[in-house]
């Protein structure tokens, strides 16, 4: 089954709930123990986390597996791909099934913040947006496999969200940024304390480049997603008065934004621009780039990394043949870590998965060479390099 286009998306946004994010408890599955004051934070960042359609269908709580699809009608036959491609899927899968040894990995990192860009509908209600190809809808029921991996965090300016998103994450005190009940609250940080470390603050944007409809912006009154209208000067300036606004001493600023295209690892200078001035005007300390199913080139910028693209985590796409150059099977973890007092790097690591049967498991050596050759060539422009690090990890060396 070739489809060179599949992932070129929109999904029907009727965000009707007025939920804020802004200062959003946050529900942990791990236990946090009582901290010492220190001066590093580290997070984990992953880019697409896609648990509608297939994988929806093998979770404890499938949805309706109705799809509006010119090449499927049913959610049921990308778990047909998936299994014809790598053998049978144990159905109903737990929760945590879908991480498989990426929890073993966050576990022993231990980041202090876990964010992700959730590209899919929470959700049992809406109609098929028509002019748009595919729909990724989960069952808010299946929210648990979110938590299973304790994400703190769910960005949402992207092609991939709808209305009874937000209620859902909120109710299971997940945070959020980029969608909203109006532009005031799809612009808001999500704030996410930390004990005795202060605060991480996540920004959220979206690009048309994306495939990000204009009528999916949100406005007064009016609920959406936090559509940015270009790359100029003035976006710039209208997110550093916002990060002016809610930046508090010692606070980590995240900057994560939904752009550019699904495929080739050309990074546009308009991008490369934009994220520089994002930390040089405007104080960010991280650039979170996704919409790319596949990892882009890692830049350090006055001291400040910019992930341009991470590349898809988890997804549903097993078997679905086209831009096998990419390696689509193989994802990276993504830990970075940033001294507190100047938000600038310390270390960024990336741990190297490969996804088979729905679950992500440890990339084989070869596998994991192939990615550290692969980033460290598309890094070098930006002058860094990739290098092998201890336990199966990859580390970027910028200095």
């Amino acid at each position: 089954m070739r489809r060179r286009d599949f992932l070129k998306y929109f999904t029907l946004l009727g965000l009707t709930d007025a939920v804020t994010h802004r200062g959003m408890a946050m529900s942990r599955m791990r236990q946090q123990p009582e901290q010492q004051p220190r001066d590093t934070v580290t997070l984990f960042l992953a880019g697409d986390v896609m648990t509608g359609r297939g994988i929806d269908q093998v979770l404890p709580n499938p949805g309706d597996p109705q799809i509006f699809e010119a090449y499927c009608r049913s959610a049921g036959e990308y778990v047909q791909l998936a299994e014809r491609a790598n053998g049978p899927l144990p159905r109903p899968v737990d929760f945590a099934y879908i991480w498989g040894d990426a929890l073993t990995a966050l576990d022993a990192a231990a980041p202090d913040v876990r964010i992700v860009n959730l590209e899919t509908a929470v959700t049992r209600k809406g109609s098929p947006w028509l002019q748009k190809g595919i729909h990724y809808r989960m069952h808010p029921a299946n929210i648990p496999c979110l938590s299973a991996a304790a994400i703190d965090c769910c960005v949402l300016a992207n092609n991939h969200v709808l209305g009874e998103t937000l209620a859902s994450l909120a109710t299971a005190g997940l945070a959020c940024a980029g969608a909203g009940a109006d532009r005031v609250a799809a612009r808001a940080p999500a704030v996410l304390d930390l004990p005795g470390q202060g605060r991480v603050l996540v920004f959220a944007g979206g690009l048309g480049s994306s495939g990000i409809p204009q009528e999916w912006a949100a406005s007064d009154g009016r609920a959406g997603v936090n559509l940015l209208p270009d790359l100029s000067s003035q976006t710039v300036d209208e997110i550093a008065g916002a990060v002016q606004t809610h930046k508090q001493a010692g606070d980590i600023v995240v900057v994560s934004l939904h752009w550019g295209d699904n495929w080739g690892y050309a990074i546009p200078a308009a991008h490369t621009g934009f994220a520089r001035a994002l930390i040089e005007a405007a104080e960010v300390d991280l650039v979170h780039g996704h919409s790319s199913h596949h990892p882009l080139g890692l830049e350090v910028y006055r001291g400040k990394p910019v992930i341009y693209g991470c590349g898809d985590l988890i997804n549903d796409y097993e078997g679905i043949s086209g831009h096998e150059q990419y390696r689509t099977e193989l994802a990276l973890l993504y830990l970075v870590t940033l001294q507190r007092s100047s938000g600038e790097l310390v270390s960024l690591e990336m741990v190297p998965l490969q996804r088979s049967r729905f679950r992500l498991n440890h990339a084989s050596r070869e596998d994991s060479e192939w990615l550290r050759s692969m980033l460290d060539r598309e890094s070098r422009s930006f002058g860094t390099r990739i290098m092998e690090s201890e336990h199966g990890r990859l580390a970027l060396d910028w200095r």
